[in-house]
């Protein structure tokens, strides 16, 4: 899943994207670490993989992102 870096702290390694639709999903150290990532910075694209609630299943809920890395092309 695709989405953009709104928010990152180097302090705490968390931080916050925003998805296709405008839905800001938060992220953790340990998904930021995951990623292999050094700096994120507000506007890059990422590339995320997430899990539970609204991840999948359309359900809805906040997904938990679990790696966060660059988008490639």
């Amino acid at each position: 899943m695709q989405a953009t870096a709104y928010t990152y702290d180097a302090g705490t390694r968390s931080g916050s994207v925003l998805l296709d639709d405008g839905t800001p999903v938060p992220f953790d150290a340990p998904a930021f670490d995951a990623g292999g990532l050094r700096l994120l910075r507000p506007g890059q694209r990422v590339r995320i993989e997430v899990e539970g609630p609204g991840s999948a299943d359309g359900t809805g809920g906040t997904p938990r992102i679990t790696l966060i890395t660059l988008q490639t092309f």
